[in-house]
Parts: C-alpha cells; sequence; structure tokens
C-alpha cells in the first residue's frame, strides 16, 4: 500500500500540477489575447462609425444643397397651373369662334 501512495504522491507531484499549471497559463494567455483583440475590434468598430458618420452629415448636406426647396416648387407648380389655364381657355375659346369648316 505503501508503493501506492508514493506512486500515487509522485504522479501528483510530477504530472499532474505541471499540466495544470500549463492549463492555468493556458486559459490566462487566450484570455488576455482575447481581451487584446477586443479591444482592438472596438476601436475599429468606433472608427467606422464615425466616418459613417462623417459621410452621411456629407450627404444630407449635398441633398440639402442640391435639390429644390418647398417655395421653390410651390412656385413652379403656380407658374405652370397659370399656363395650363390659359392653353385651357385659349382651347375652350377656339372652337366658339370658328366652326371647323362644316356648313
Amino acid at each position: 500500500m505503501t508503493s501506492w501512495t508514493v506512486d500515487l504522491a509522485w504522479w501528483i507531484t510530477v504530472v499532474e500540477v505541471p499540466v495544470l499549471g500549463s492549463l492555468f497559463w493556458l486559459v490566462w494567455r487566450t484570455r488576455h489575447d482575447a481581451e487584446a483583440d477586443l479591444g482592438e475590434a472596438r476601436l475599429i468598430a468606433d472608427r467606422g462609425q464615425a466616418q459613417l458618420r462623417e459621410a452621411l452629415a456629407a450627404y444630407k448636406l449635398e441633398v440639402a444643397k442640391s435639390y429644390a426647396s418647398i417655395a421653390y416648387i410651390k412656385d413652379v407648380e403656380k407658374r405652370l397651373t397659370v399656363h395650363l389655364e390659359r392653353i385651357e381657355h385659349k382651347l375652350d375659346v377656339r372652337p366658339a369662334t370658328h366652326s371647323g369648316g362644316q356648313a
């Protein structure tokens, strides 16, 4: 029985402790690397988000510069309506003054 106890103690001392120590170091190192990679990913995502916001702001500014204002559109609509009414009036008056060549 003494041999079994010595063999067990030897096994724990020589094999198990170094294996557990190596496992602990491996887990610690993996966690450390994951945290560093996560920090890098956050930095890249923050840069991308800032660039996206800048691009969106530039696009909004371009839209505001290049598209017509509501007041301008209303003015054009009013002018078109007046012209169409004049054309309609001319079409209504013309058949009344001409008989169209019928006897």
